[in-house]
């Protein structure tokens, strides 16, 4: 490939394939790298049906264009690669000839999610400024009641102080529910600075199974090479106590949770004014669990949309700020086999300071 084409072939933003004339992946670009999570070592030569299964939309679509179609376009495909789901892609196959052929993906792109993640951060500071407002107004009452409660016990019998002990009890809770609320305020990622991830992680998974994830397997898949990312150590622990806490109460005993990491350097995201940033350290946690509902997995990330009976729905929430606000990107893939919680951040800098 002459130079000019490969700098090109390299900066597509999307997914793309050479596919020779066996059915072979002849040549792979960066994103699709990314999209696939495999290198280009493990992927270059080798059959496309050993990634992307026989009788798959994006082996049909390949098959159609090397048997005589100059081009074929699939749209919302369902996308697997090496047994697992990469989400929904439009699928192009174009042949270029003697049976080779151009295979693209165009999934769901990064921009996407980071307009998804700014809109559930756009949610949360209005729930805050809800709460900042309505704060004071219900805290006042809710001691006057709480503390009504407690004089009328002392002059009632066991049956009636029955009844005063659930007033109270409902009291704090609706002023414990106020203060989660208000830990939405617009805090922003705090004091920032070089935090190594397997530190993190490590803090985390230590204090899931000293208590919540007791029943629970874990293992880790880390890839040692990831640099430092730039962030606030204590809100990035909360978010991974958070999604760990999420994960071992969606299971019973036995169940396990993965802890993964990677460095993915093809992941940019668009900004404004032609920039551009780098989006390359990969932390997934994902279980064995039953997984989320379809008619809520698009919304998790929504103040008050809980997968839990019971929930606030806040903590997930709260995690998609912390992630936006540190420049990240979190996603959520999840079926009957379980749910994976992806994050993406950037690596530190000294100019981040």
């Amino acid at each position: 490939m002459n130079m000019r084409f490969e700098q090109i072939w390299l900066a597509l933003p999307f997914p793309a394939f050479v596919i020779d004339a066996q059915v072979n992946i002849a040549e792979i670009n960066d994103a699709a790298e990314v999209f696939c999570m495999a290198s280009k070592k493990q992927m270059r030569g080798k059959p496309l049906q050993e990634f992307a299964r026989e009788g798959s939309a994006v082996v049909d679509a390949v098959a159609q264009a090397q048997g005589g179609m100059r081009s074929v376009v699939l749209h919302d495909v369902q996308v697997g690669w090496g047994g697992q789901a990469r989400g929904v892609a439009n699928v192009q196959a174009t042949r270029l000839g003697e049976g080779e052929v151009l295979l693209m993906l165009h999934p769901r792109s990064i921009a996407d999610k980071m307009d998804r993640s700014l809109s559930h951060r756009n949610a949360a500071r209005s729930v805050a400024g809800m709460a900042a407002m309505l704060a004071h107004e219900i805290r006042n009452p809710l001691a006057g009641i709480s503390g009504a409660a407690q004089l009328l016990s002392s002059t009632l019998g066991p049956e009636d102080r029955e009844l005063t002990t659930v007033i109270e009890d409902e009291a704090k809770r609706i002023g414990d529910l106020v203060n989660r609320v208000e830990a939405f305020g617009d805090m922003g990622p705090g004091v920032v600075a070089a935090v190594n991830i397997h530190d993190i992680l490590d803090r985390a998974k230590r204090a899931a199974a000293a208590g919540f994830a007791k029943h629970i397997r874990f293992s880790e898949v880390f890839d040692p090479s990831i640099p430092p990312t730039a962030g606030n150590a204590d809100q990035l622990m909360q978010v991974l106590l958070n999604l760990l806490k999420n994960a071992a109460e969606a299971m019973r005993a036995g169940g396990a949770i993965t802890l993964k990491t990677a460095f993915r350097p093809g992941v940019r995201l668009a900004l404004p004014g032609k920039r551009s940033q780098s989006l390359p350290i990969e932390i997934s946690i994902k279980d064995n669990g039953p997984g989320i509902a379809p008619a809520i997995l698009d919304d998790v990330f929504e103040p008050f949309v809980s997968t839990k009976a019971g929930g606030t729905g806040l903590g997930l929430s709260l995690v998609s700020k912390i992630i936006a606000d540190h420049g990240g990107i979190v996603d959520c893939k999840s079926d009957s086999n379980g749910t994976e919680f992806r994050l993406l951040l950037p690596v530190w800098k000294e100019e981040t300071r």
